[in-house]
């Protein structure tokens, strides 16, 4: 097949081409805008004859038309998706999130184009730390910050584009990937780059805040079976029961990189912060036969560090500037 990927020199983006290029003969079309979260380093080493970025905004329908008449399937990642840059400026991800994602549909709708549209936990809110559920496709949708808000906006649009006009499209909504090239201002990258820069890391209020953490690369292959396998019009929750709070890991990283546990600074809260994600996986793993490669978050958490160690090259030049916006939030 030819797929195109939009959001594909973006982290989980680029992480999903590199695990199509290395587990299929697939030849890939990247559609990225090219933001500050994009890398092109990200795809760099692919060969060129299976993969061609294409830079462009898939809020703009003159772009999409064409890449999508030419695509077998389209795998939509793109979104903007930090969630403390949607508190500073919702515009963007209201641009991208869902006018992105509507012109989208209209392209795969026109050209009867398969679909798999990528999203996140969350859309559901959150949970209480004490609270033994967790999510699955019935929970209903609480988003609490403008990311999360627009990323709702969008799958249901995605659902309407399928009920009403027969669109061949799925959905799948992740817990927090962690991996390769994830932009610094993320929290498990910025902690890594801290130790290594012999700067104390920092972890929001009381730092309980729980995450249910999954490798990009565990998230890709659920992508590509979802994409094969899985039944139009469904939902998949993808995780890969990795859930931890952001002491533990921030003493994890600390551990692994050889400092004191206890070698961190807890920060003034964000804004609107939820409590605890948590995904239950269970419809994935028992229709798609799926499993995770990083069973636990020690290994995957050692693979990246290791990563974040040999490509200093790479997240070097916004190091300082990425620090200097956290400082004047006092975080």
């Amino acid at each position: 097949m030819n797929l195109l990927v939009t959001g594909g020199a973006g982290f989980i983006g680029s992480n999903f081409v590199h695990h199509v290029v290395a587990n299929t003969d697939h030849t890939v079309t990247v559609l990225d805008k090219m933001t500050y979260a994009a890398s092109r380093e990200a795809l760099a080493e692919l060969p060129e004859d299976r993969v061609t970025l294409v830079v462009g905004d898939i809020a703009e329908p003159d772009v999409v038309d064409p890449l999508v008449a030419a695509a077998d399937a389209v795998v939509h990642f793109a979104a903007e998706s930090h969630n403390d840059n949607s508190l500073n400026d919702p515009s963007p991800f209201i641009r991208t999130n869902l006018i992105g994602t509507f012109t989208l549909l209209e392209a795969v709708r026109k050209h009867d184009v398969r679909l798999h549209h990528v999203s996140t936990d969350e859309v559901y809110g959150d949970l209480e730390l004490d609270d033994p559920k967790r999510f699955t496709e019935d929970t209903p949708y609480a988003p609490s910050s403008p990311y999360s808000a627009s990323k709702a906006g969008s799958d249901h649009l995605v659902r309407a584009w399928v009920r009403s006009f027969g669109v061949r499209a799925t959905i799948s909504n992740c817990s927090n990937n962690y991996g390769p090239w994830q932009h610094i201002e993320k929290f498990i990258p910025r902690q890594i780059t801290n130790v290594i820069d012999g700067i104390r890391p920092k972890v929001y209020g009381d730092g309980l805040n729980v995450r249910d953490w999954i490798h990009a690369d565990d998230h890709s292959s659920a992508v590509l079976a979802i994409l094969e396998r899985g039944r139009i019009g469904e939902t998949y929750l993808i995780g890969a029961d990795g859930e931890k709070n952001n002491l533990e890991v921030v003493r994890l990283i600390l551990k692994l990189m050889g400092q004191p546990e206890d070698a961190y600074d807890q920060v003034t809260d964000r804004a609107g912060h939820d409590r605890r994600y948590a995904i239950e996986s269970g419809k994935l793993r028992a229709e798609l036969g799926w499993s995770p490669r990083f069973e636990d978050f020690e290994s995957g958490l050692t693979d990246t560090i290791a990563w974040y160690r040999e490509h200093e090259d790479w997240w070097r030049p916004a190091k300082d500037a990425t620090e200097a916006s956290y400082a004047a939030k006092g975080q």
